[in-house]
């Protein structure tokens, strides 16, 4: 079933720096500076099923395989009943993660270099997209003797149970679900169904492809991840990155839902070989019915963070205020009433 394997934790932060080195062949423990902003954007793809599921016959069984293979408990100390939730139809957040393992050659477990909170609301018929800076400056609540340290290796040390408290911790919400996509299999997906279209907001050059700002151009996934990836020539640095991120995805989930992608097996092996979920096929088909419509009209935002180089690492220092802020946004979009990010529930 492909379900991750926790014998590899913990991890010390000098193994976690150890298997950096020698996943990336670079001598500086935080990883290749260039290859910082090729992370994940179609960990999406995994609510695809969701979208397309209800057609019926071969796609249906093509869809709950897909998603059995893809199911695997997070383990995290979850502050609410997620089934309740969905049995209920109140408000959902699912916590959307793109890891790097196996990407570049790499062996070792790796970070989620990709974190986005969402959350749907049935009701509301809206959907809320917010994504958490990777270098976002955090104590581990599992991991405190390897703090402070930056978000993205929450994966690292202790897994998707370890990325989740993290976030519950810093933002004071309700993570129902998860899903998380490796970087490994994301290009052929996007070969699989046709490649994507997308607009530039900018135009550039990044490693042997070139860009151009208001001009929609198709791409295979070798473009895309190209599309993605760069970030030190964008003004807006990482926050234009995830920028373009999503942008892919919306073009990603938009070609996606098709019945014909449905009944590709290959990119349903591609997604169940590279994607993880807490979600069962049954809680997928309930989003599908009741919870589609607000995936129509789609909010997005982002952490804001200040550059800070202490510690010896390039960090983002995300402030109280911030940190409030992004909270009440997002437990306002699952109809809570906000609360002091610095008080549990």
């Amino acid at each position: 079933m492909g379900n991750q394997s926790e014998s590899e934790f913990p991890l010390t932060r000098a193994e976690y720096q150890r298997r950096i080195r020698g996943g990336s062949n670079q001598g500086n423990g935080n990883g290749p500076q260039h290859h910082r902003g090729r992370k994940i954007f179609g960990i999406i793809i995994l609510i695809l099923v969701l979208l397309v599921a209800i057609f019926g016959g071969l796609a249906w069984y093509n869809a709950k395989q897909t998603s059995d293979q893809m199911f695997t408990s997070a383990g995290a100390n979850k502050r609410r009943n997620a089934q309740k939730v969905l049995e209920q139809k109140r408000p959902v957040l699912i916590l959307l993660l793109g890891t790097d393992t196996g990407d570049l050659g790499r062996t070792y477990r790796g970070r989620t270099d990709t974190i986005m909170v969402m959350t749907i609301n049935p009701q509301t018929k809206k959907t809320t997209l917010m994504s958490i800076p990777r270098d976002m400056k955090v104590n581990l609540p599992g991991y405190e003797d390897e703090s402070p340290a930056k978000i993205n290796t929450a994966y690292a040390y202790g897994g998707t149970k370890e990325t989740i408290n993290t976030v519950q911790k810093y933002f004071n919400i309700p993570i129902d679900f998860y899903a998380l996509v490796n970087m490994a299999g994301m290009k052929q997906a996007i070969n699989q169904v046709g490649g994507v279209t997308v607009t530039s907001p900018l135009t550039f050059t990044y490693e042997g492809y070139s860009f151009t700002k208001g001009v929609p151009e198709h791409m295979d996934g070798a473009k895309a991840l190209k599309f993605c990836r760069m970030r030190y020539d964008d003004p807006q640095g990482d926050y234009g990155r995830q920028q373009r991120q999503k942008m892919v995805i919306m073009a990603l989930l938009k070609k996606s839902a098709s019945y014909k992608t449905v009944l590709n097996q290959k990119f349903l092996k591609t997604v169940s070989k590279n994607a993880h979920t807490d979600l069962t096929f049954d809680n997928m088909m309930t989003l599908a019915k009741s919870y589609r419509k607000a995936t129509k009209n789609i909010q997005q935002g982002h952490v804001q963070g200040t550059d800070d180089d202490s510690d010896g690492q390039s960090f983002q220092d995300v402030s109280y205020n911030e940190r409030q802020r992004v909270s009440n946004t997002l437990r306002k979009s699952l109809g809570l009433e906000p609360m002091d990010v610095d008080e549990g529930e």
